[in-house]
């Protein structure tokens, strides 16, 4: 029985006789160099269909379109174990770690963006398997789409049956329910006095039933206040994080959107590490598009019966801006159907309103 082993350089001469390494790409199989699949408006391509025991160890694709937004548009889906719903679902761009429909280089350790702009996509979270594997990706542009890709992947004889299966959900909230900003005399829009005693009202990351563990997020937000005067502080954080774990047995209870992500005093600097990073840092005054990552790697949030990750859009969900997320879990099957997935118009992105330029 293979129990997928535990990878990294201390371990890595260790040799494993009962694995066996395999790749599906979008390779020319005439022998040429036309090494993409090309996708229609409106179709669908199956990235693969694996008929045995294993796990995915990595995902690289690379995408083109002339659509503007279809980093929003192109769905990803994947199935284990010729389930009935998908266990990923997510736009292909936001399930790589950036929101907004944008590209920005940038690494940490299950999830990449590198060059050329950000362009080559990289994913090593392990999925594993016990009888099939499958990855399929959704043209919702009015374009062709061309997408180069490489699966690599272990064959194992059997799967441990301690491992969960691997999840991806992506959530929009446009905007959030907070104060209407066109209302608001003057720039205070946070009262740091106010109570939130229910946390009905956050905005919900992920919602699941079953046992595993949550592994993280990336976290968009566009700030859609603009500031009245120059010396605002237009931060659209101090939102808590507030983690409901097996029907409310357990509450972790955080400080404020930077502090979840690891950061600190309403950042405005790109920055990208192994677990957490700003790739998209906003313009003046926290205007624009923001994008975080966090993922829990060395510290998984494990649930038994059901979980519930959410997070304030302001203190006490005083903002109302545009939020969307894309969850990372583990959990044994079956799971939940995700609720649908919002209509590819519902998916685009905002232009308005831009970021302010730093003097």
């Amino acid at each position: 029985m293979m129990d997928m082993g535990y990878h990294s350089l201390a371990n890595l001469a260790r040799i494993r006789k009962d694995v066996k390494r395999n790749r599906i790409s979008s390779y020319d199989k005439t022998g040429a160099n036309i090494d993409t699949s090309t996708t229609s408006p409106g179709e669908k391509h199956e990235v693969c269909y694996i008929k045995r025991a294993g796990c995915i160890k990595h995902l690289w694709m690379t995408l083109a379109s002339e659509a503007p937004y279809y980093l929003r548009e192109v769905v990803l889906r994947m199935w284990w174990d010729d389930e009935e719903n998908p266990s990923v679902e997510t736009p292909i761009g936001d399930f790589f770690g950036v929101g907004h429909a944008k590209t920005v280089n940038y690494w940490s350790l299950p999830l990449s963006m590198g060059p050329q702009d950000g362009k080559g996509f990289n994913c090593w979270f392990p999925m594993p398997f016990a009888k099939s594997a499958r990855i399929e990706i959704e043209n919702e542009t009015n374009k062709n789409l061309v997408c180069y890709y490489y699966v690599d992947y272990e064959e194992y004889e059997k799967l441990d049956d301690s491992f969960g299966r691997f999840h991806a959900q992506w959530r929009r909230e446009n905007p959030c329910k907070g104060v209407n900003y066109e209302k608001i005399k003057g720039n205070i829009i946070d009262k740091f006095w106010k109570k939130n005693l229910t946390h009905e009202d956050d905005y919900v990351i992920l919602e699941a039933r079953g046992e595993g563990h949550y592994v993280g997020c990336n976290l968009n937000i566009h700030n859609l206040y603009v500031p009245k005067s120059p010396d605002f502080r237009n931060w659209p954080g101090e939102g808590d994080d507030y983690i409901e774990i097996d029907d409310g047995e357990r509450i972790l209870y955080g400080t404020g959107t930077e502090d979840y992500f690891c950061t600190s005093w309403g950042p405005l600097q790109y920055f990208s590490s192994p677990y957490f990073g700003i790739t998209l840092p906003g313009g003046k005054q926290h205007t624009g598009k923001i994008s975080y990552y966090r993922f829990h790697v060395e510290d998984p949030i494990y649930f038994h019966k059901n979980i519930k990750v959410k997070i304030e859009h302001g203190h006490a969900n005083q903002r109302s801006d545009d939020f969307s997320s894309t969850a990372y879990w583990y959990q044994t099957e079956p799971h939940d159907k995700f609720p649908p997935l919002l209509p590819r118009e519902q998916r685009l992105p905002r232009e308005e309103p831009k970021e302010l330029p730093f003097d």
